[in-house]
């Protein structure tokens, strides 16, 4: 099978859809593990959960920030509230979207 013969099978549409859903997954796992470490009140003087927590209010897309997301609450630990309600809705939306995408790009089925 030659080059040609490859590219006209559909594997680089197949290839697009495991790289589009593998970022999804991701991003989805950056805002679950970001919404458990500012549950848990982890140390943010760590580097680690620094990262995570960046990373994470990079990938919410301000859509699901924990300062201006799509709830917000008040009083007595509206902090973790805030965190586990948008980026979990967050998380939850990526899987949804990779998934349609996954389906939509992946050839046959």
């Amino acid at each position: 099978m030659g080059i040609k013969d490859r590219l006209s099978s559909g594997s680089w549409r197949t290839r697009v859809a495991q790289l589009l859903w593998t970022l999804c997954v991701l991003a989805a796992l950056v805002l679950a593990v970001g919404a458990l470490l500012v549950a848990i009140d982890a140390n943010e003087d760590n580097g680690l959960v620094s990262f995570v927590l960046s990373a994470a209010d990079a990938v919410d897309l301000g859509v699901f920030s924990r300062e201006n997301g799509i709830r917000e609450f008040s009083g007595e630990s509206a902090e973790t509230k805030n965190a586990l309600v948008n980026w979990g809705l967050g998380a939850v939306v990526y899987l949804l979207v990779g998934r349609l995408l996954e389906r939509v790009v992946r050839p046959g089925a």
